[in-house]
């Protein structure tokens, strides 16, 4: 899990003990700030994805689906990680009627179309350039997942991306709400 707002531009010098230490501290008190902010949490609407000014084609029909929310950068190892066990759960739930939407928050549009050109996702995929969808959400790190019902509101949530633990947990979610009768 990288935090957004302690991502490293620069090299570290000498001093990077002293100085990851306060960063450290920065960053969880900065989470904990990012998480007690009344941004979106299970339970609420997301936000319209049409309306979110990404760049790239426009998102998926979402109207009645589970729709998985994946918000991520190019530069985040976690993020790299989750891509393949997507991919996974796109072949074996889209036509029961998942749709993953994977929103990167990269300041270099080359970076995202360079991450996206290798890995190829079998999903969509959008560049929030302007930060409004991940500022909107109150997204903490990346990456950070939000599982929606078939009416659009958020019924589960994962920040950061730990492997298996986290494919067992959002594929029972998943699937938890595929079984769910449309509203």
């Amino acid at each position: 899990m990288v935090n957004l707002s302690t991502r490293d531009r620069h090299p570290r010098g000498p001093s990077q003990g002293r100085a990851r230490t306060a960063g450290c501290l920065v960053a969880t008190l900065m989470v904990a700030l990012t998480l007690a902010r009344a941004d979106v949490r299970v339970g609420d609407p997301f936000p319209v994805l049409s309306a979110a000014d990404l760049v790239g084609s426009p998102p998926p029909p979402t109207a009645g689906k589970v729709v998985l929310v994946d918000f991520w950068a190019s530069w985040c190892a976690p993020c790299r990680a989750s891509f393949p066990a997507y991919a996974k759960l796109d072949d074996r739930m889209a036509e029961k009627g998942l749709v993953i939407v994977a929103v990167s928050v990269d300041d270099d549009p080359a970076a995202y179309r360079s991450f996206v050109s290798k890995w190829a996702p079998p999903f969509y995929t959008a560049l929030d350039a302007h930060h409004q969808l991940v500022s909107r959400v109150g997204v903490p790190s990346m990456p950070t997942s939000f599982l929606l019902d078939r009416s659009g509101r958020v019924r589960w949530m994962s920040v950061g991306y730990h492997g298996s633990s986290t494919d067992k947990a959002l594929q029972s979610e998943i699937e938890t709400l595929l079984n769910e009768k449309t509203p």
